[in-house]
């Protein structure tokens, strides 16, 4: 099993120069055999609040129709965030873009202070897929401040644990040190895709990463590079390569 997680710089509102990223990474990620790539938080459209509503994408939306080809094309699951409406409410959301040409979709569970102003929240779409018998389960930035979050996906035989944020460089250690511990607490692989540029005016820490089931730290990227974090299964083990863009 090989899964990989994005570094990338958005442009602000730029949906189109972001999905542009998007497809050279997948296409960078396939060419290595991954068989899942995971982008940040709100990846297509950048981090917004303010702005979100007017970049908010519908559940079917045609702006993801070249991810959908590319799932199918490459055989690799595809995780792109935005904020998405899903009747005429509006998520922090991520499409989970599989090969057979179906979408299914994460929405954030638990809000950061100040995010309720602009989205609702909801345990309803909370979808676990399954590679190579591995369970994996999803998460959004301050999903992982909650421990209730990690502990249900626990609850649901979660064996890899996938977390989409946008953590500045002041929160990134307690992100760390969060993620080490619901690893090791856990028993689950936890993987973790940050920006490494700046989104909505602030700037992001990069350091995406990933944790074995035992809560070792197995590779990162810099704070600072845009690329993949490739993570392979070797038996009982993960091996890391980082691949700069």
């Amino acid at each position: 099993m090989i899964l990989a997680a994005a570094q990338t710089k958005p442009k602000r509102g730029n949906i189109a120069s972001n999905l542009l990223d998007h497809y050279r990474l997948v296409e960078l990620a396939a060419q290595n055999g991954v068989q899942l790539i995971a982008f940040p938080e709100m990846s297509i459209t950048g981090y917004e609040r303010e702005n979100a509503m007017d970049l908010a994408f519908a559940e079917d939306d045609y702006r993801i129709d070249h991810l959908k080809d590319l799932a199918t094309d490459y055989n690799i699951i595809i995780i792109a965030g935005a904020p998405i409406l899903i009747e005429n409410q509006l998520f922090i959301g991520e499409f989970i873009i599989s090969p057979n040409d179906s979408v299914s979709i994460y929405t954030k569970q638990f809000l950061h202070e100040g995010e309720d102003d602009f989205f609702q929240s909801s345990f309803d779409n909370n979808p676990v897929i399954t590679i190579e018998d591995q369970n994996i389960s999803f998460a959004i930035c301050a999903d992982i401040d909650n421990p209730n979050h990690p502990e249900n996906a626990s609850k649901n035989n979660a064996d890899i644990y996938i977390a989409s944020i946008f953590f500045s460089p002041n929160g990134i250690p307690s992100a760390y040190r969060d993620l080490q511990n619901y690893a090791q607490k856990h028993k689950m692989n936890v993987l973790m895709s940050n920006f490494s540029g700046e989104s909505w005016g602030s700037p992001s820490a990069g350091q995406s990463a990933f944790w074995n089931n035992k809560g070792e730290l197995i590779g990162q990227m810099n704070e600072s590079d845009s690329g993949l974090l490739l993570v392979e299964k070797q038996n009982d083990s993960w091996l890391t390569k980082v691949i700069i863009d």
